[in-house]
């Protein structure tokens, strides 16, 4: 029976995909620093507390695996990137990752389609050079490369997967709860907060449900081989204004609560808004979908929706919080 262990479990994106392979059969190990209750499903799943900054913890983590996923970051995400904790969770472990290995794994990394720096065109398709602008975004490229490295010299099998803007509610008890700016504007609406936005509205995002991205590393979990050595970019080929996203957020918690909807409020953006946050990302994924057959399937609305819809039911006779 395939081993399959995913690093970073807890986190966002961790804990879907580990939901997501918990319905097949395979041994699934899930490894956490987090407290992390093992999600029901075919699999044999065993839950691993570990610190992976740790060589020898993420030795063990990972001994005996036929595919590890990589889905680590560090705690506050790219918010705190210029830190040396941060840049040793974002690059550090990765490194010791492909020196700690045995046995050509496959490895799948969750990397961000921001490693391009600001979009040279649109849509992306991951041809583009990469001229990364932020700490956060030149570790992950820093780690795509160490893997890419080790993938040429025959120590893994490296597969990296760029992830868009990724939203959506957090079913796994433990999960982290950094889920991004659609369940923050969520958030603020549910406190009965206007909803602010950086110039006229108009930048667009390319939003993926959670759901949809842990699909995605699944079918690559699936059908690997023909992926090996690359990066790939996940999207939905939208392109959604964010001024449109928020009065969706703000209408669809208004019918959730009762109340009237909170305004969607344009502001000046600070002086020290990265460029990245001003420029629109559209991307196209046509390359993953034609090897894999992977393409999202929940819409903005829907996942809005959901994401909602998670925060305001009621959990042990108190609102999520």
């Amino acid at each position: 029976m395939k081993q399959i262990t995913v690093l970073g479990a807890s986190g966002f994106v961790g804990s879907a995909v580990t939901r997501a392979l918990a319905r097949q059969p395979i041994r699934l190990r899930a490894v956490s620093r987090r407290k992390l209750t093992p999600p029901d499903g075919q699999a044999e799943t065993t839950v691993v507390a570990a610190d992976l900054t740790d060589r020898a913890a993420l030795a063990e983590a990972v001994a005996g695996s036929d595919a590890i996923v990589y889905l680590l970051l560090a705690d506050g995400g790219w918010r705190v990137a210029e830190t040396e904790e941060a840049e040793r969770v974002n690059l550090g472990v990765m490194r010791d990752l492909v020196d700690v290995v045995s046995g050509n794994p496959l490895v799948v990394y969750g990397g961000a389609a921001s490693q391009v720096g600001v979009p040279p065109r649109e849509p992306i398709d991951g041809s583009e050079p990469d001229e990364p602008g932020t700490p956060y975004d030149q570790q992950k490229l820093a780690a795509e490369q160490v893997l890419k490295k080790a993938t040429a010299d025959g120590r893994v099998r490296g597969i990296s997967l760029r992830l868009p803007t990724v939203f959506g509610e957090t079913l796994t008890e433990g999960a982290n709860s950094d889920r991004g700016v659609v369940s923050a504007m969520a958030r603020r609406a549910l406190d009965g907060h206007d909803l602010t936005i950086w110039g006229d509205g108009t930048v667009r995002r390319d939003l993926v449900h959670i759901e949809d991205i842990a699909a995605a590393f699944t079918a690559a979990l699936a059908a690997p081989d023909a992926l090996v050595g690359g990066h790939w970019l996940l999207g939905a080929g939208r392109g959604d204004q964010l001024a449109d996203v928020f009065r969706l957020v703000a209408k669809e918690m208004a019918g959730h609560t009762g109340r009237d909807p909170v305004d969607v409020v344009c502001v000046e953006p600070p002086s020290h808004a990265p460029s990245t946050d001003l420029r629109s990302v559209t991307i196209d994924s046509t390359p993953f979908r034609a090897v894999t057959g992977w393409r999202p399937e929940i819409s903005l609305p829907e996942g809005v929706r959901r994401t909602v819809a998670a925060l305001t039911t009621p959990v042990h006779g108190k609102a999520r919080t």
